[in-house]
């Protein structure tokens, strides 16, 4: 399986919108704890190690130098 890149999300806005509305009562340090099991739940519906460290590339991209 190769990583999906095109959008998939049918209503990217209202998964904006909840992803934050998530968090919105959270402290800083339970917002980052929320996000990264979501990121664990994500990996674990992926599954493949290939893909995930594809996915952990392409989101790493750019930020620093």
């Amino acid at each position: 399986m190769a990583l999906l890149r095109t959008p998939r999300v049918a209503d990217p806005d209202a998964f904006f919108a909840e992803l934050v509305d998530a968090q919105r009562d959270l402290s800083d340090q339970e917002a980052q704890m929320m996000l990264a099991r979501l990121v664990f739940v994500l990996a674990n519906h992926v599954g493949e190690q290939a893909v995930l460290s594809e996915a952990i590339a392409v989101a790493r991209a750019g930020l620093r130098r």
